[in-house]
């Protein structure tokens, strides 16, 4: 169901020309390239990038240029790019799998007195357990848009040489899922990342709210077999205010990095409070609009998966 289209019927007129799923390939591989500059960032703040912590912002490189062309042509030959993509997709959640276990190494002391191993202060102050496994709900989210689904809104998924597979649920209500779930990691990073500061700033409560806001939202939705007009609202409108939320986020993180007389220096930029990271609940909000428009791409596909 186009439900987008069902609150805003003028969108109708526009044609665009890029399928649902396929802005959402494109959506991918600009995500992985990102990822591959945030990486490089946080990985900086040693002074020294080490082997292998070149691994991730490698891949996310070479992901970002693979899947940004099976993006391009999903449409025209999309057997060519999934032959393209679901082995990037699948190495992508290797290498989330991979970074959040040495992330967790780091943060446990092994060799501890028993209950000391882990503890509060080591899950704030080591590497974030839960960044790597972006890479993962990148790589999840590419597999849930490349591969076709017909008739449109039934869950049946039509695999190479003309293997099924039936979901429980929509695609659609998958991407609902999948944008609640990425909501959370978000969340989860972003308190994690505002407790070195003790929250002592009120204002950091609001992109807590906003997390919160974003996954119960589109988890709501998702669980709902049929939504309403008002229900496609409520989600709607929360998406935008997270992402107004999240841009205000950025530009707060960047004046705070300024040094005096507003004077840009890079080692702040690097050291100081991350510019990316709030954009990345606008990116999830951005793909949680996305997952409105149009899932019927049976008129712009060239080239059908045979059954």
């Amino acid at each position: 169901m186009y439900y987008l289209a069902t609150i805003l019927p003028a969108i109708r007129r526009l044609k665009i020309p890029f399928s649902r799923d396929q802005i959402m390939l494109l959506m991918v591989a600009f995500n992985e390239f990102m990822l591959a500059v945030e990486i490089y960032l946080a990985h900086s703040i040693s002074g020294t990038i080490v082997p292998y912590e070149w691994i991730p912002i490698i891949f996310g490189v070479i992901a970002g240029v693979v899947l940004g062309f099976g993006g391009l042509i999903a449409l025209r030959k999309r057997t060519l790019a999934m032959w393209m993509s679901i082995p990037t997709y699948l190495l992508s959640i290797t290498v989330g799998l991979l970074g959040a276990y040495f992330h967790i190494s780091r943060a446990v002391l092994a060799g501890a007195p028993a209950g000391q191993q882990i503890s509060i202060s080591l899950t704030i102050w080591a590497p974030p357990v839960l960044a790597p496994l972006t890479f993962a709900l990148v790589g999840v989210l590419g597999l849930s848009a490349i591969w076709v689904e017909r008739p449109v809104d039934s869950g049946m998924l039509i695999f190479f040489g003309g293997r099924h597979l039936q979901l429980l649920y929509s695609k659609t209500r998958g991407y609902f899922f999948w944008v609640s779930m990425a909501m959370l990691a978000t969340l989860i990073s972003s308190v994690l990342d505002h407790a070195r500061t003790d929250f002592s700033n009120l204002w950091l409560w609001i992109p807590t709210a906003a997390g919160v806001l974003g996954v119960v939202v589109s988890l709501g939705i998702g669980v709902i077999n049929k939504p309403s007009k008002g229900d496609i609202w409520i989600y709607f409108v929360s998406m935008i205010v997270i992402i107004i939320i999240a841009v205000t986020g950025a530009v707060l993180h960047a004046l705070s990095n300024l040094a005096v007389n507003d004077v840009i220096v890079s080692e702040r930029f690097i050291r100081g409070a991350p510019i990316l990271a709030p954009l990345l609940f606008a990116d999830i909000a951005s793909l949680g609009i996305v997952v409105l428009f149009d899932p019927d791409e049976t008129a712009k596909l060239k080239e059908y998966v045979k059954e």
